[in-house]
This record gives C-alpha cells, sequence and structure tokens, in this order.
C-alpha cells in the first residue's frame, strides 16, 4: 500500500469504518492507505495491541482487521480467548445506518484477565465492527472473515 502523504487524517466514522474500509477488505479490492493493520488480535495481550498498528495517532486509538474465528466448528459463537484472558460482548449491538439502509453493526467488547473464578475487568475495550449486506452474502462473499 502507498505510504502516506504529508497532512493525511484518518477521519473515522462508523459508516467510513464499514462502507469503505471492511467492505473493501471482504471484497478484496485495494485500500489506497495503510491505516489499518491485519492482525488477529485475540494471539495478543490488550497491552501489546498498539505496537502492532501501522498507523500512529496521537488518540489512544488502534485499528485491526482481525479474521473471525468460530469457537465451535458447527456454532455461531466466536472464539474471543487470549493466553491471558477473554474479550466479553458489553451492552447491544448498535446498528450503523447509511442513506437510512441497514449497512452493519458494532458491537463492543471487555478484555477479563484470567479464567473464571477468578477474573478481572479490565479498562481495556475494543469495538468490533460487522458489515452487512444481502445482496453481496447472496453473491457468494464471506462477509464474516474479518
Amino acid at each position: 500500500m502507498a505510504k502516506l502523504p504529508p497532512g493525511f487524517h484518518f477521519h473515522r466514522s462508523n459508516v467510513k469504518l464499514i462502507m469503505y474500509y471492511l467492505k473493501r477488505k471482504i471484497m478484496g479490492k485495494k485500500i489506497l492507505f495503510e491505516v489499518i493493520s491485519e492482525l488477529n488480535i485475540y494471539k495478543f495481550s490488550p497491552s501489546d495491541l498498539p505496537d502492532k498498528c501501522c498507523y500512529k495517532s496521537k488518540y489512544l486509538e488502534w485499528y485491526f482487521f482481525c479474521p473471525s474465528e468460530r469457537k465451535y466448528a458447527s456454532g455461531f459463537r466466536m472464539n474471543r480467548t487470549t493466553k491471558i484472558g477473554f474479550w466479553k460482548i458489553t451492552g447491544r449491538d448498535r446498528r450503523v445506518l447509511y442513506d437510512e439502509k441497514f449497512v452493519g453493526s458494532v458491537k463492543t467488547l471487555v478484555f477479563h484477565q484470567g479464567k473464571a473464578p477468578r477474573v478481572q475487568r479490565t479498562d481495556w475495550v475494543i469495538h468490533e465492527y460487522r458489515f452487512e449486506d444481502k445482496d453481496m452474502a447472496d453473491a457468494g462473499f464471506s462477509l464474516v472473515s474479518f
């Protein structure tokens, strides 16, 4: 991918993240500037993630394309465990609309360190974006790849 030009600002919104970055990634299309690294975040401790990000920002935010992995081969639950803990869903999914059409959702997860019964909630939070497009799914695109 091309080097970022001087003055480039990664202005992120839920719609842009889903309709430009995630949609292009799923479709195998080129993304002009590399601002989102591809990384299986579940192989790392949350404190290791900032160093894995390709776009450094003044904000405490990092973006990754993370391949999805099912917990069980025949199930729908995702595997979000790491070596030192797990990411737990918090709250409800938030719907993302574009031109009044449902295009995706955002799920909030909080990292919990340890294993039951000794689990400690941490301040690490991730927002998981999901692209939804019935026409693309019907055409054979896997929308849960990242």
